[in-house]
């Protein structure tokens, strides 16, 4: 063999491994946009919307206020 095809073979192998790992990581990245995408349409419906809040803030200060009223009641008596 000579010093051409030597450095020729370790040129393919150089190219090859090269090319696995961009296989790879092309591969990873379409796998993580995918999970991206799914993400984005679930995270809606994981976390408590703003009006189910704000509507359950409202009937505990209504009952808060109740209990207060109640306690000013007994005070006054």
């Amino acid at each position: 063999m000579s010093l051409d095809q030597i450095i020729q073979a370790a040129i393919a192998v150089v190219s090859a491994i090269l090319g696995f790992i961009m296989r790879e990581l092309w591969t990873a990245v379409q796998k993580l946009r995918a999970d991206l995408s799914e993400l984005q349409s679930t995270i809606p419906t994981l976390y408590v919307q703003k009006e189910d809040y704000k509507s359950d803030i409202n009937r505990v200060h209504d009952f808060l206020d109740k209990i207060y009223d109640k306690l000013d009641r007994k005070i006054d008596k």
